[in-house]
Order: structure tokens, then C-alpha cells, then sequence
């Protein structure tokens, strides 16, 4: 069981490894890069896998014994029952576009529980973070979602919007944004960050990998939020996700259920 002030440490500690992360990032922003397509068809840069490096560099340094699962590098076991879980640069379409709505994401898994989170994004000047039962903080302030509790009068956030047929949702995507005031797609991680703060209410995602979750997860529950899969369920390996202020959870369930 950690004790509070071994996880402020590790949160500490991970405000400070994602920041250092950002920075090589922002070393490459708005570069003439070269970007790789992986096996699934998205876009990797030296950005992305020097960033991944740093971490894993500064995780063996301070934690040898953790685990760490990363998207360019894959999983280094541990023996400690902790597994650092990295994206390195969280929206790359963004980042190759010169659009500052990016990020890197590190979470902290404890016996399969996600315990912190840290979403920094450097082009932004915003680092978010969180950790179980001490809140969630935006650049050192409190963090807290929207007290709105009508989804009629919320703010409907998605990446893409010809990404949910392929994933059978997008009954359920054009019911919500019929249901919402007001739509946008500012997407990836920063969508949900929106939520956490209080900018927006409801962020869709059809598809997302363990390591575009772990991080939010802990930063929307301590934000009094909610990160769930399309059916309720708090997790990070479904493979999709919704965010929402948690006033409006019920009401987004019912739609997406309908739609379904």
C-alpha cells in the first residue's frame, strides 16, 4: 500500500519527468520532420521516440525495479508490482501540423490500480496532474470539472469526426452532438484535459491505447470528473474511452446505449 508521502514523490517525480519530456519535443516543434508510418498507419518522429528514451532513462534512474509500458518501445517488465506507463507525444497529427495540442502522458500503475497521472503540454505552457485522494492541479492551482449537470448546455469534444463509423459509433456520436450546445473537435489527450479544467464537458474517443489512458484516468477521477469506457466502466484497456464531468455521465450512457 503506498502512503501519501511516497506517491507525492512519485508524483513529484513524474511532473518533473514529463516536463524534461515535453522540452525535447519542443525541440523539434514546428521543424521541417521527417515523420514514419508504423504498422498501424499513425505517425512516429525522432520526437516521439527521443522523448519515450528520456523517460525511460529517468524511470531506470530513479526506479529500477518498476516496469514501464511505452507506445514506441514497448514493455520492460519490473518486480515491484509498479509500471510506468508512457506516451511520449500524444496527438503527433497536431504536433506535425504546428498545432500546439499535444502532449506527453505518463501514469503510474500499483497492482493494476492507475494511482497518478501527469499530462504536460509544453507548446500550451500546461502541465496537468493528479494523484489518488490529492486532487488534480493545473500549472500548481486546483483542478475541478464543470459544475454543469444539463448536457443540452455542455461542450461535446472528439479528435475526428470520421473516426467513429469504422468502430460502430457513430449512431451514438451524431445523437451526442444533436444532444450537446455546442461541438469541437480539439482532440488526443488535450480534449480530455479540457474536461478535467472545467472547459468542457464531454470528450469522445472510439479508439485509445492503454498508454492515451493511464495518465487521465487519475486525473479525471481526482478532478471529480469521470474516464470511462463507452459502456461506464472506469478502465484504461478497453480500447475507447469518454470523458465527462461526472454530472453528466448518466445521461451520456443513456445516449451512447441508445445509439449502440
Amino acid at each position: 500500500m503506498l502512503q501519501q508521502d511516497e506517491l507525492r514523490n512519485l508524483l513529484n517525480f513524474a511532473v518533473e519527468a514529463a516536463r524534461q519530456a515535453g522540452e525535447i519535443t519542443m525541440e523539434y516543434f514546428q521543424t521541417a520532420l521527417s515523420p514514419e508510418r508504423k504498422p498501424d498507419r499513425t505517425f512516429v518522429t525522432a520526437a516521439d521516440r527521443q522523448a519515450e528514451e528520456r523517460l525511460r532513462v529517468l524511470i531506470r534512474q530513479a526506479y529500477p525495479d518498476h516496469g514501464v509500458i511505452g507506445e514506441e518501445f514497448g514493455e520492460q517488465q519490473g518486480d515491484s508490482g509498479r509500471t510506468w506507463i508512457i506516451d511520449p507525444l500524444d496527438g503527433t497529427a497536431s504536433f506535425l501540423h504546428g498545432v500546439p495540442l499535444f502532449g506527453v502522458l505518463l501514469g503510474l500503475e500499483v497492482e493494476g490500480e492507475v494511482v497518478l497521472g501527469v499530462a504536460n503540454l509544453p507548446a500550451l505552457r500546461e502541465t496537468v496532474y493528479a494523484a489518488r485522494g490529492m486532487g488534480c492541479f493545473w500549472n500548481g492551482r486546483r483542478a475541478a470539472v464543470s459544475g454543469i449537470d444539463d448536457l443540452k448546455e455542455a461542450l461535446l469534444l472528439y479528435t475526428d469526426g470520421t473516426g467513429f463509423e469504422p468502430y460502430g459509433r457513430e449512431s451514438a456520436f451524431r445523437h451526442l452532438i444533436a444532444a450537446t450546445r455546442m461541438h469541437r473537435s480539439w482532440g488526443d489527450c488535450y480534449g480530455h484535459i479540457l474536461v478535467a479544467t472545467g472547459r468542457a464537458e464531454v470528450m469522445l474517443d472510439p479508439v485509445m491505447s492503454i498508454w492515451d489512458c493511464a495518465a487521465l484516468l487519475p486525473i479525471l477521477r481526482e478532478a471529480g470528473g469521470t474516464f470511462t469506457d463507452w459502456g461506464g466502466r472506469p478502465t484504461i484497456r478497453s480500447g475507447h474511452a469518454i470523458s465527462t464531468n461526472g454530472r453528466l455521465l448518466d445521461q451520456v450512457m443513456q445516449i451512447v446505449k441508445k445509439g449502440s
